[in-house]
C-alpha cells in the first residue's frame, strides 16, 4: 500500500484534476516586456539607495580626496580605477536586477501540457500551486517575485530581485566590485586624513575643514559597513558555487539529488566555460558549453 506522500506524487503526476480554470497558459511576451523587471516598493528604494550611496562615495573621492591634484600621476591612476570599478559595481547591479533569473515558465502546470511531456510509468512532476506551474528540481518558489525561480538562491533586495540559476553571476561581480571600492575608498581616506594632519586642513580640500571632515567620516562609515557586508556575501556565495547547494537548499538540510561535479566545473556553470577575462565582466553573458547545468542524478 501506498503511503499518503507517493499518492500525492502520483496525482501530480497524472495531473488529471488540473483544470483549465486553474491553470490557464501564460500570454505570449511581445517586445514591450521581455526586460525582466520585479515592481517590489522595498526593492525599488533599497535599489535606488545603492546607487546613491555609490554616487556619493564618487563625489567624495573625486571632489574631496582627488581634486584639486597635489600629485597628478596619484589622482589620475586612483580617479581611473575607483571610477571604473565603480562603473563595473553598477553594471553588475543592473544586470543582477534586469536579468530574468531562471523564472519557471507561469501557469504551465495544464493537463495538457503535462501530457505533452510523455512521462514515463513512475515519473514525478511537481506542481507549484501558487504560480501553478511545473516545479523542475531544485526551483523554489519567491513570494516576492510571485515566481518558481531555479537554483533560487535567496530574494536580494538590494537588487529587487532573486539571485538564481541565470543571474547569480552578476550579483556575485556586484559584491565583489562593491568590496574593492569600499576597500579602496577606504585607503584614499585613510591617506587623505595623514596628508591633512601633516599639512593645512584649509589647502587639502576644497571645501572647509569641518565639511571635509564630516564627508570623510561618512564616507569612512559607508565604506567599512560595505565592505564588511559584501565580502560575506561574496565568501558565502563563492562557496555556495563551489559546494553546488544554494542558500535555500542548505537552510533547508534538501537531500542532494543531482550529481556531484567538482568545484571548477561548478565556477563554470554558473560563470561559463571555458575560463576567459569575460568572468570577470558583467557585459558577457556566461557560455555554459560543457558545464551542463542539468547533471542530475536519474
Amino acid at each position: 500500500m501506498k503511503s499518503p506522500a507517493h499518492r500525492t506524487r502520483d496525482i501530480e503526476r497524472q495531473a488529471g484534476y488540473l483544470k483549465r480554470e486553474h491553470c490557464t497558459p501564460p500570454p505570449p511576451r511581445t517586445g514591450s516586456d521581455t526586460m525582466w523587471f520585479i515592481r517590489d516598493s522595498c526593492g525599488i528604494v533599497c535599489g535606488i539607495i545603492t546607487w546613491l550611496l555609490v554616487f556619493y562615495a564618487e563625489f567624495v573621492v573625486v571632489f574631496v580626496m582627488l581634486l584639486p591634484a597635489k600629485n597628478v600621476a596619484y589622482s589620475l591612476f586612483n580617479g581611473v580605477l575607483f571610477n571604473g570599478l565603480a562603473f563595473l559595481a553598477l553594471a553588475s547591479h543592473a544586470k543582477a536586477m534586469c536579468t530574468d533569473p531562471g523564472a519557471v515558465p507561469k501557469g504551465n502546470a495544464t493537463k495538457e501540457f503535462i501530457e505533452s511531456l510523455q512521462l514515463k510509468p513512475g515519473q514525478v512532476v511537481y506542481k507549484c500551486p501558487k504560480c501553478c506551474s511545473i516545479k523542475p528540481d531544485r526551483a523554489h518558489h519567491c513570494s516576492v517575485c510571485k515566481r518558481c525561480i531555479k537554483k533560487m538562491d535567496h530574494h536580494c533586495p538590494w537588487v529587487n530581485n532573486c539571485v538564481g540559476e541565470s543571474n547569480q553571476k552578476y550579483f556575485v561581480l556586484f559584491t565583489m566590485y562593491i568590496a574593492l571600492i569600499s576597500f579602496h575608498a577606504l585607503f584614499m581616506a585613510a591617506f587623505h586624513f595623514v596628508f591633512c594632519i601633516e599639512e593645512d586642513w584649509a589647502k587639502c580640500s576644497n571645501f572647509s575643514p569641518p565639511a571635509t571632515v564630516i564627508l570623510l567620516i561618512l564616507l569612512c562609515f559607508e565604506g567599512l559597513l560595505f565592505l564588511i557586508f559584501t565580502a560575506v556575501m561574496f565568501g558565502t556565495q563563492v562557496h555556495s558555487i563551489c559546494t553546488d547547494e544554494t542558500g535555500i537548499e542548505q537552510l533547508k538540510k534538501e537531500e542532494r539529488r543531482w550529481a556531484k561535479k567538482s568545484k571548477w566545473m561548478n565556477m563554470k556553470v554558473v560563470f561559463g566555460h571555458p575560463f576567459s577575462i569575460a568572468w570577470l565582466s558583467p557585459f558577457a553573458t556566461p557560455d555554459h558549453g560543457k558545464a551542463d547545468v542539468y547533471q542530475y542524478i536519474v
